[in-house]
């Protein structure tokens, strides 16, 4: 009886277990083995799925062509001092700059996560799936109904995984289908471009990769330190290097590469612009100079570099030779667009590039970094009316900043020739305007209290420059407030406005004065080893200094100097300013040279307006 009971209870057991079974199949039988489509229901829900992928591919392109982002972050513009916005305008598209400058100098990243760009794709497919189109199905009698979508997305290496919850249904006759759950895997290398765009950025972040390629440009393409053994000044057009820099930095970007991807180091004169990370991926680094860039140096004369030599001047005929030493500091910034392929996709970011005197500016480790933003721009609380006339109190439209301390905070643009704008609190500071057109003016202002400012700004005018000499010649117009040089005859034109100027002409000819090498002995007097040098006493050292030979083949040959008050009466009416100067004897000895230098402070000029 025992043994039949046993079996009786087993079989109750078996038969309770099938039961359920039964139950939790057709319960969650389209789960298990999915519910079978209707024939005439099966184009409209292939339709909806390829409506789904649609949408899928077309938020991946974005955050492909967007650097990670579909909702773009807040944009920041720049100013004059970084011309970075935060978004870098490509083709008429906004990329975000995943590293930049904000406008005020403080560094910033916008870098995107996955996990974030998931969450942009999950919004953007849930804004978009409403809008499949099924006009087609409609006039064949089909009714459709969408739901809410709720959508889950999974960026892997070489798909996107997409789960969306969204009820639909379908009827047409005595057919209907009703679906919750929709699957879909996208082929798509989004996940490995992103990863492979990380390290990239990693690596430049850590070692500064691309700011050690744009400081070798520097170096190469522009005059940076050294010196030359000339007689005559050494002159370089500020704007010419600026050209010629921006066009090798957009050419030696195109150039880079990454050790992954199909690039070979077969050739080794290649190696030099491989950098040293390797990422699945063809990988391609973009510059234009038509991108916003900023290029700065000091010291320079307006656009004019100028770098004056040592050894002809009255007193050092010691030396017997002359020489030029030169060192110019740059400030130079500009974008690098880097874009990762992969068959016909492409994941792009941008990254300001910045050399700050002349050396590559330091690593970032934090999320934002502040680089020694004035604190004085980030108070304005005192209300301050600016007008801005020129001579003839016509309103100007100026750009106005205000300099305290060295510290120059942007205010705002004119209407109409006036602001109304917050400045920051500073005694004794200057509420500058600059305008084109127009010599920039300024106006000393203690923004303590609330009040008003009037500037008036001298207009520019264009003449050209009419020199009698003949042979290479520096034209200089210095007054108190501004300088304007010109290499002429390269250059033969200067804007100037009215004032008091101090005009200087210095004319270089060609010569054939020859310095032969020279030794001469000279002595110190150096403190005694031992116990002498403890009494402070001395020994005589003797050494010899040898002088280079050296062929002068541009000496001073003429100009002079001159005051002049310029009105703006001689300017409007004039297109040429004419300057006659003297001339002086050629130098055959570094003694005669430097007699030059001693007559020319006496010799003047003849100045005309014409």
């Amino acid at each position: 009886m025992e043994k039949r009971k046993a079996q009786v209870t087993i079989f109750i057991i078996i038969a309770i277990v099938i039961v359920g079974g039964a139950v939790v199949f057709y319960s969650f039988r389209d789960s298990i083995v999915g519910e079978k489509i209707p024939v005439s229901v099966e184009p409209v829900y292939n339709n909806f799925l390829s409506c789904l992928e649609g949408k899928v591919l077309t938020g991946i392109d974005i955050l492909e062509s967007q650097a990670g982002w579909i909702s773009l972050p807040d944009f920041e513009p720049g100013s004059r001092y970084m011309p970075f916005s935060s978004q870098l305008n490509f083709l008429g598209n906004p990329v975000p700059y995943w590293y930049y400058v904000s406008g005020n100098n403080i560094q910033k990243e916008q870098v995107p996560s996955k996990k974030e760009m998931e969450k942009q794709l999950e919004d953007f497919i849930e804004e978009k799936i409403n809008k499949c189109v099924f006009d087609e199905y409609y006039e064949q009698g089909f009714e459709i109904n969408q739901g809410l979508a709720e959508a889950r997305v999974s960026i892997r290496e070489e798909r996107v995984d997409v789960s969306l919850e969204m009820e639909m249904s379908f009827e047409k006759g005595e057919d209907s289908f009703v679906v919750k759950n929709h699957e879909l895997e996208v082929d798509s290398k989004l996940g490995m471009l992103y990863d492979s765009a990380i390290e990239i950025y990693e690596k430049e972040q850590k070692d500064l990769f691309l700011e050690n390629y744009a400081v070798d440009s520097l170096r190469l393409y522009a005059p940076v330190d050294g010196v030359e053994l000339t007689c005559s000044p050494l002159t370089w057009n500020a704007d010419e290097i600026f050209d010629e820099l921006q066009e090798a930095i957009e050419a030696n970007t195109l150039a880079l590469k990454t050790k992954g991807g199909d690039y070979s180091l077969r050739k080794e004169e290649n190696k030099y612009f491989v950098a040293d990370v390797s990422v699945d991926g063809d990988v391609r680094f973009v510059n234009s100079k038509n991108w916003p860039s900023s290029f700065e140096v000091v010291p320079s004369d307006g656009s004019v570099l100028i770098s004056k030599p040592v050894g002809n001047q009255p007193g050092l005929g010691i030396l017997g030779f002359c020489y030029v030493p030169y060192h110019f500091v740059y400030n130079v910034r500009y974008p690098v667009l880097i874009q990762i392929q992969e068959g016909k996709e492409i994941f792009q970011f941008p990254v300001a590039v910045v050399i700050q005197g002349n050396k590559p500016r330091k690593a970032l480790s934090v999320s934002a970094v502040e680089i020694g933003v004035p604190e004085l721009c980030k108070y304005k609380n005192t209300l301050v009316d600016v007008n801005v006339y020129d001579t003839k109190l016509n309103s100007v439209e100026a750009e106005i900043s205000y300099d305290c301390l060295g510290v120059i905070c942007d205010i705002g643009e004119t209407e109409s020739g006036s602001l109304a704008g917050e400045f920051p609190q500073c005694v004794n500071g200057y509420v500058r305007a600059k305008a084109e057109g127009f010599e920039e003016g300024k106006y000393l202002y203690s923004t303590t209290e609330t009040g008003g400012v009037d500037i008036i700004l001298d207009k520019l005018y264009k003449l050209d420059v009419n020199l009698n000499k003949g042979g290479n010649a520096i034209i200089s117009f210095v007054s108190d407030e501004v300088s304007k040089t010109i290499v002429y005859p390269e250059q033969k034109s200067v804007e100037l406005s009215e004032g008091q100027y101090e005009i200087s002409v210095y004319v270089y000819k060609n010569s054939s004065l020859k310095l032969v090498e020279t030794t001469h002995e000279q002595c110190v007097e150096v403190p005694q080893s031992g116990l002498g040098g403890l009494f402070g006493l001395t020994r005589k050292e003797c050494f010899e200094v040898k002088m280079p030979a050296q062929i002068i083949s541009n000496a001073l040959s003429g100009g002079g100097k001159e005051n002049y008050y310029i009105l703006e009466s001689e300017l409007a009416g004039a297109n040429v300013i004419e300057i006659n100067a003297a001339s002086l004897p050629t130098p055959k000895s570094i003694e005669e040279l430097q007699n030059n230098y001693i007559l020319f402070e006496d010799m003047g000029l003849d100045v005309r307006f014409k």
